[in-house]
């Protein structure tokens, strides 16, 4: 079985089109993909909505996808061409509470691909793909400290340039393949190979 990780150091950098982007291109791995969200103070993790609850039963929570036309990320997993699709939610911080769940949905699947950051401290996949946009200047924790790990980071048009980003040293990156994005087209042929390889490689 291939894990691939897909991060990013921020919202709305092209994360989920990656992610489908990959399980569109290679149906022939029979993925179950994973969206994690980590909720801020006042979220709830069952849903997602604003909340003052601090239960333990709402620090964790995992729901299959079924439908693949409902407009959120792990429905869009599904219209790709994923076998499954799981979203799991969990306070900030509290990651650890859900990979039991996650080991164990990872162990009946043929492939997977999870889309985050943070999983890195609890699993080490065959592949991590950063997708970075020099354009914008938030960076989370998360990414900063797992960036000099990633096999190959994602970047519009191939220019990291001089991003906007603070506090963030390019070397970490240095030496790791740059490949290019084309949005809307977010995995090209190129990405897609280098994929492919990457994979091979590790059998």
């Amino acid at each position: 079985m291939a894990v691939v990780v897909v991060g990013g150091h921020s919202r709305n950098v092209g994360k989920t089109s990656v992610v489908a982007g990959l399980i569109s291109a290679l149906p022939e791995m029979r993925w179950t993909a994973f969206k994690i969200t980590q909720f801020g103070h006042g979220m709830c993790s069952a849903n997602g909505e604003p909340c003052d609850c601090e239960t333990a039963e709402h620090a964790v929570a995992v729901s299959e996808e079924r439908a693949g036309a409902t407009g959120t990320d792990s429905a869009r997993y599904l219209e790709a061409g994923a076998v499954r699709s799981l979203w799991v939610r969990t306070r900030m911080g509290d990651l650890a509470e859900a990979m039991p769940r996650i080991r164990k949905e990872l162990a009946g699947a043929e492939n997977a691909i999870i889309e985050s950051n943070s999983v890195l401290r609890f699993l080490r996949p065959d592949l991590y793909l950063s997708v970075l946009d020099p354009a914008t200047e938030d960076f989370k924790e998360s990414a900063k400290r797992y960036l000099d790990r990633a096999d190959a980071v994602l970047v519009a048009e191939g220019v990291l340039g001089r991003p906007e980003w603070k506090g963030v040293s390019l070397k970490l990156v240095e030496g790791t393949p740059v490949l290019a994005m084309h949005p809307p087209e977010y995995v090209t042929a190129e990405v897609v190979a280098f994929v492919v390889e990457r994979l091979k490689g590790r059998e």
